[in-house]
């Protein structure tokens, strides 16, 4: 691991894939966070966060208590979860207090390797070296780190990790066609190899997650969500290693990405958001109906499927180098609970028990007729009763399959 400095300034690019224009930079003064657009980039554009960081001229500083100070688009670029237990804990191997590191430390360890379109200089990230990776060493790793050990793989972790978010243990891969070589792939791949994204057990999932991850992916795709292609890897232990084709690139382009949480300033520890926020927000920002749908589509299938977990991280938009916008594929489509058991993203005000009833009048002010709405809930519903026979098919365990089938809703 190259050495975490004590950075003052951060110079922020965007790199679509050739050349990186210079957008601002961040300066650390006292503890605080301020950020100043460069003039040219206020002439360009495009508005890489348009509802808190517009193109102005002037010094930006936002409130310390959410993302540490930092407007919501740049700590989009930080790892949270799994990516920050690593870093913290490589620090402290190094006599550092993870209380002691900024986020411009941060962004400098991220630096050209971030998610998205989005760069920063100084350029402290790990380097990446294409060699040949496997995922069983890489998920015994990961579950020896979750224990408190195997510090001498730390630094090789951060770097497959990169700057991407949730909790669970992930690697930033680089697939060939057929699935039969992977290397390190948080920043350049070889050629014939794509970018991916491979998430293993944390200490509390069963060794059945990833299958479970992988036949909620089929079921989405089948209710007619818009998901990047999925994998499920072999594993010596378990039922798969879930993958996922990263979307925030496409071939040599790269699309910035944004966060529903970042976008919006809406702290996803304290769930506040509702649907009707979540369709407001795709509606002002794509000016598409069509996108409009695909966000109510999620709504139907997070909440008939269980998955509750659906706070304001879990849902992303991709902007190109012309400054459209669209609502990113879907990810992080699996069972699970929220905060007390409660959907994490309220429906029409309900966040105990949202139902069928509260999706209809969703989707009504989302502006869809009834019958595309009867459409998306009873396609929704089709796909998630193909759950037993798909789950027993890719090794999910029986109890697994007992507990989702009572927990998802097929019936009217």
């Amino acid at each position: 691991m190259k050495d975490i400095e004590d950075v003052k300034e951060i110079k922020v690019g965007l790199n679509f894939g050739e050349k990186t224009i210079a957008v601002g930079r961040l300066a650390l003064r006292d503890r605080k966070i301020y950020f100043e657009y460069d003039a040219s980039f206020i002439d360009a554009g495009p508005a890489i966060s348009p509802l808190r960081l517009p193109l102005q001229s002037g010094v930006t500083s936002f409130d310390y208590h959410l993302f540490e100070g930092l407007p919501g688009v740049f700590n989009d670029s930080l790892p949270d979860g799994w990516g920050r237990l690593l870093f913290d804990r490589l620090a402290r191997s190094k006599g550092i207090l993870p209380s002691d590191i900024t986020p411009l430390d941060r962004l400098a360890h991220v630096g050209m390797s971030a998610l998205g379109a989005l760069v920063y200089e100084p350029d402290h990230s790990e380097d990446n070296n294409n060699e040949q990776i496997n995922l069983d060493v890489l998920a015994r790793q990961s579950r020896d780190v979750l224990e408190g050990e195997a510090e001498e793989v730390l630094a090789e972790l951060i770097a497959l990790n990169g700057s991407s978010g949730g909790a669970r243990p992930k690697a930033l891969i680089g697939v060939n066609e057929d699935f039969s070589q992977i290397v390190h792939g948080a920043s350049n791949i070889p050629d014939g190899y794509q970018p991916w994204m491979v998430k293993f057990p944390n200490s509390e999932d069963g060794l059945d997650a990833g299958a479970i991850e992988y036949v909620y992916a089929l079921m989405a795709i089948e209710a007619g969500i818009s998901m990047p292609q999925v994998h499920l890897f072999d594993a010596k232990a378990g039922a798969g290693f879930f993958a996922i084709k990263r979307f925030d690139r496409a071939g040599s382009k790269r699309l910035h990405m944004h966060t529903a949480c970042g976008l919006l300033h809406s702290d996803y520890r304290t769930p506040s958001l509702d649907y009707e926020d979540l369709i407001a927000l795709t509606s002002s920002l794509t000016r598409d109906v069509r996108e409009v749908e695909k966000m109510y589509r999620q709504a139907v299938f997070n909440v008939l499927a269980h998955n509750r977990d659906d706070h304001s991280k879990n849902f992303s938009f991709l902007m190109d180098e012309k400054g459209e916008w669209a609502l990113s594929p879907a990810y992080d489509l699996t069972f699970s609970s929220g905060p007390r058991g409660e959907q994490s993203t309220m429906v029409m005000g309900e966040g105990r028990n949202p139902g069928q009833d509260h999706l209809r009048k969703l989707g009504q002010e989302a502006g869809l007729s009834n019958e595309r709405i009867d459409e998306i809930i009873n396609q929704t519903r089709g796909a998630l009763s193909k759950w037993e026979e798909l789950a027993a098919q890719y090794g999910v365990s029986a109890s697994s399959i007992a507990l989702i089938k009572s927990k998802i809703e097929i019936n009217s």
